[in-house]
């Protein structure tokens, strides 16, 4: 066994594969040094955080949201629901998959400009509010409820406004 060190060029590299990987490191570590300092900027600072929590409040951080918000705030749903109840699913880890998806979309349309205002449902969002209506009134609806079925109860069908004072 020899106690000559081991170089690049023993190896079979040299010293310009040490040089790529040198820019490699130093690429990977400014975009996750850029990827933190935006995740610590929108956490902190633009109170991310506060999209995991229940708030009603918090959906009002972009402009559309405020004729909703004052809806529901004027609503039959404001004392019993807040926006998390009707909006995203009651279930873990679903409800912040939903968050996140919501998140991701409207961070993308309200960055671009592209959405449509008055803001209005996606058929994704729809699903997640027609089964939270059977959660919470499942038992009162139990006779007209086609739960399981090809024709799904559509609650939104008579009562599109309920919960924002249409």
């Amino acid at each position: 066994m020899s106690n000559e060190p081991v170089t690049p060029e023993k190896l079979g590299g040299g010293t310009r594969f040490f040089a790529v990987n040198l820019w490699v490191m130093l690429l990977l570590a400014g975009l996750l040094g850029g990827v933190a300092g935006l995740g610590g900027f929108t956490v902190f600072f633009a109170e991310g955080y506060s999209y995991l929590l229940d708030d009603p409040d918090t959906c009002m951080n972009c402009h559309v949201m405020r004729d909703v918000y004052d809806g529901w705030n004027h609503g039959s749903h404001k004392n019993v629901a807040v926006c998390n109840d009707c909006h995203t699913p009651h279930r873990f880890p679903d409800k912040y998959i939903v968050k996140g998806i919501n998140g991701w979309n409207h961070s993308v349309a309200f960055t671009s400009g592209d959405f449509h205002e008055p803001i209005q449902i996606t058929e994704m969002n729809r699903e997640v509010a027609l089964e939270n209506c059977l959660y919470c009134h499942g038992d009162m609806v139990v006779a007209i409820s086609h739960e399981g079925s090809d024709d799904p109860t559509d609650c939104l069908h008579c009562h599109e406004g309920v919960g924002h004072g249409k």
